[in-house]
């Protein structure tokens, strides 16, 4: 268990779609992509690829996107555990 390594937990909110901030990543990705043809699927999957890319140079887009209150709530109470 991870609390038998001594690592602290982060509390969960209950089911909602917060459980999974990279969902907003994702339907980012697909409003970029979904809605134009493409040539082949090798051109999609370089879209996708192009548009992560983008993404991963733009940590403010992606604390918008994915940044929930609850996560940051979550760690920085494990920052203050950890003291």
């Amino acid at each position: 268990m991870v609390a038998e390594v001594g690592l602290p937990l982060a509390y969960l909110p209950p089911f909602s779609p917060e459980l999974n901030p990279a969902e907003r990543i994702f339907e980012e990705v697909r409003r970029w992509v979904e809605g134009k043809i493409y040539d082949t699927l090798a051109d999609k999957v370089e879209a996708v690829e192009n548009y992560l890319t983008h993404l991963a140079g733009d940590g403010e887009a992606v604390k918008r996107l994915a940044a929930w209150e609850w996560i940051g709530q979550s760690l920085g109470n494990l920052k203050r555990h950890e003291a």
